[in-house]
């Protein structure tokens, strides 16, 4: 006769167990939004926003795909609520730069030292969040007049209010005559990003770091006597 070990599962269940657990329909952890979120963070971070695809931000969560439309209706809906997120962290990345200007001097020094800070955080963050630069600025973020408030940093101001606010500094300071004022941030946010763009899809990619870093700042340098 046969030994039966009746310690050893059912034949359907080990079946189960050998073919690993099957993603689920919902999310017990209560905030799958957030989950799908982050996985999508992620994937622009390692690959830009062409890297952002539902499927695969719904493997990462540990869900079925279906269960992503209760909260992302598309693709495009995610790619939009990764490129807010993506906004927030270049403005975030402004802000420490900010954080850092020194509260002594001339209010002229202090001005010219917040325009400095602004255009230093939107390049480190292009070196440091390569994958998040190109979603944030690589499609629809827009300057309208009531941005979308998830686009900003923890001061509530996204990157072109920080550089807007730091420009009307300048003015305020006296060093920036007002008739030269109007249109001022889309001319340096343009040369700024230009630069950002070189040095990381350009012919200045795989330029050494100290030199971008000089090449930077004699840029802020032209920008500011510029405007």
């Amino acid at each position: 006769m046969p030994v039966t070990n009746r310690n050893a599962p059912p034949a359907s269940s080990a079946k189960t167990a050998s073919a690993g657990p099957a993603p689920r329909a919902t999310y017990r952890h209560g905030d799958l939004r957030r989950a799908l979120l982050d996985a999508g963070i992620e994937l622009a971070r390692q690959g830009g926003p062409d890297a952002v695809v539902l499927r695969e931000a719904t493997r990462r969560a540990g869900v079925a795909p279906n269960a992503a439309y209760r909260h992302f209706a598309n693709r495009d809906d995610l790619l939009a609520a990764v490129r807010a997120a993506a906004v927030a962290a270049a403005a975030h990345f402004m802000e420490a730069e900010l954080a850092q200007v020194p509260t002594t001097g001339t209010r002229t020094e202090q001005a010219h030292a917040k325009v400095r800070a602004v255009g230093a955080g939107y390049m480190r963050f292009a070196h440091a969040e390569t994958g998040l630069f190109r979603t944030a600025f690589g499609g629809r973020f827009t300057v309208q007049t009531h941005p979308d408030p998830a686009m900003g940093g923890a001061t509530g101001l996204n990157p072109f209010q920080h550089l807007s606010a730091a420009l009307d500094d300048l003015v305020t300071a006296g060093a920036l005559p007002p008739e030269r004022r109007p249109g001022a941030e889309y001319l340096a946010w343009s040369t700024v990003h230009g630069m950002a763009l070189l040095s990381i899809d350009g012919p200045l990619r795989g330029t050494p770091q100290p030199l971008l870093d000089g090449l930077g700042q004699r840029l802020l340098d032209m920008v500011e006597r510029g405007i």
